[in-house]
């Protein structure tokens, strides 16, 4: 018998068979239904499309992973202007290389070779390299590390500027920063992951001395940037490094441009700020 039986004596014998709380458990079912669900975190292999290159060294046709920049959403950026993204590592698909002959660069610098760049390529990569297949559906980090070593072997062997080989270095050190956070999710004792910022250093190291340099003998806009996004990225290294003299002297270069937007000019306080703190220990 229910709690409610006798009610036809009251004359509500219909109402015998209701629940104290099904309306209220109904509702809390509905309330949880109508809650929309969280969309699907979307998968690198989504993010990045095959495209069509023609190769300015062997005339080699092929196609390359490269992200669709339309598609990743940006969820933020390091101090040095790495950006970060959601469900994909941005850095490991901006080298192109040719399988063919293996040259390999940036993407933005991957049309621009001269005759003898070409020739020089041919004599000492294509002739010796052995080139490891990609089959996957997206680059690993161990395969767009190994592209990135192709692209500094090439920058060397055709004697780029300083910018050039500055920029590959600083894209290689975010690249090896990703693989490390990847593992460090996975197992923060991993014993890579020391290994890998022992290796970042040594890019970093090597992208500020070829910043500096080109700073001094080249003309801007200096790897797409302008003068004061390099000057702002010069200063970020340069606290890495712990000259504060040069640091300071950038990013008042910054703070007193009047091309510089609102947000480069409050990073810029903030680095400020940094070297203040710095300087005090």
């Amino acid at each position: 018998m229910g709690i409610f039986s006798g009610l036809k004596n009251l004359g509500l014998g219909n109402l015998e068979g209701l629940n104290l709380f099904e309306d209220t458990q109904k509702e809390t079912v509905k309330r949880a239904a109508s809650v929309p669900a969280e969309p699907p975190k979307p998968q690198e292999k989504d993010l990045i499309y095959d495209r069509s290159f023609s190769c300015p060294v062997c005339d080699s046709s092929f196609t390359a992973k490269i992200m669709k920049s339309n598609k990743a959403r940006l969820i933020g950026t390091d101090p040095d202007l790495r950006a970060r993204y959601e469900g994909i590592d941005a850095v490991k698909y901006d080298v192109v290389m040719c399988p063919v002959c293996a040259y390999a660069a940036l993407i933005r610098f991957f049309p621009n070779v001269t005759t003898n760049q070409a020739k020089l390529i041919k004599e000492k990569i294509s002739q010796v390299v052995r080139l490891t297949p990609y089959n996957g559906e997206i680059y690993s980090y161990e395969e767009a590390i190994e592209r990135y070593k192709l692209a500094l072997v090439c920058a060397l062997v055709k004697h780029s500027k300083s910018s050039e080989k500055a920029y590959l270095c600083l894209r290689n050190a975010w690249l090896l920063r990703g693989y490390a956070e990847s593992l460090k999710e996975e197992n923060p004792e991993d014993a890579r992951i020391a290994e890998l910022k022992d290796q970042e250093e040594e890019l970093l190291s090597n992208a500020y001395k070829g910043f500096k340099d080109a700073r001094q003998s080249e003309s801007f806009p200096i790897c797409g940037m302008n003068t004061v996004t390099f000057d702002y990225l010069l200063a970020v290294l340069a606290v890495h490094f712990k000259e504060y003299d040069m640091a300071g002297r950038l990013v008042g270069a910054v703070l007193m441009s009047s091309g510089a937007n609102a947000r480069i000019k409050d990073r810029a306080r903030e680095l400020k700020n940094q070297i203040a703190q710095e300087m005090k220990k």
